[in-house]
């Protein structure tokens, strides 16, 4: 997989930890070191663990679906886009409007729930046969990242993108599976 490819599946994946990471740094009445450093840390850990799981439960069934596994790959993408396009275009918040949404159930709920996209992507790469270990650390680190991002800009934009960044995240992952699928068709 090439680095480009593998940076637009990243920054797909951090869409929603983005979002969610806005609304946090909305609803905190003071935004800290130990808000950025929890939120950050957990989603990154969150969206590079779930690809692993993923690709650990694709690797075993690879040899069965090897004929078709690029339309796997383009059903499992644009499934997660879609429904990124529809949770953003519905308009549900997945942060809670009250507490703080750094610390104990909510931090965990949080980042299963940003991350469980991160899955369905490990499970598409094993089916293509790709190596995980590269993908998830990247995944991870771009989450991380813009988790924080999203925090800081959550200051200072509005929840009115919330929603734009999950639209362009699932728009990104449909591109991504489209690309996987014709580069099948065309070159194979």
């Amino acid at each position: 997989m090439d680095f480009l490819t593998l940076f637009g599946i990243a920054l797909a994946l951090a869409m929603d930890a983005f979002a969610v990471a806005l609304s946090a740094g909305l609803m905190l009445p003071k935004l800290t070191g130990r808000h950025l450093f929890r939120f950050g840390f957990h989603f990154g850990l969150f969206q590079a663990l779930m690809p692993v799981i993923g690709w650990l439960a694709g690797i075993s069934v690879r040899d069965q679906i090897e004929s078709f596994d690029h339309w796997l790959a383009f059903g499992l993408l644009s499934l997660v886009g879609g429904k990124m396009l529809w949770e953003a275009w519905q308009g549900d918040e997945d942060t809670p409007r009250a507490g703080d949404p750094t610390r104990g159930m909510s931090l965990v709920l949080l980042s299963i729930a940003t991350s469980i996209d991160a899955l369905a992507v490990g499970l598409s790469l094993a089916v293509l046969g790709v190596t995980i270990w590269t993908p998830a650390l990247v995944i991870g680190m771009i989450a991380g990242i813009l988790t924080v991002c999203g925090m800081l800009l959550g200051r200072r934009l509005g929840r009115a993108w919330g929603s734009r960044v999950e639209i362009f995240g699932g728009l990104v992952l449909i591109a991504i599976g489209v690309k996987i699928l014709l580069e099948h068709i065309l070159f194979h």
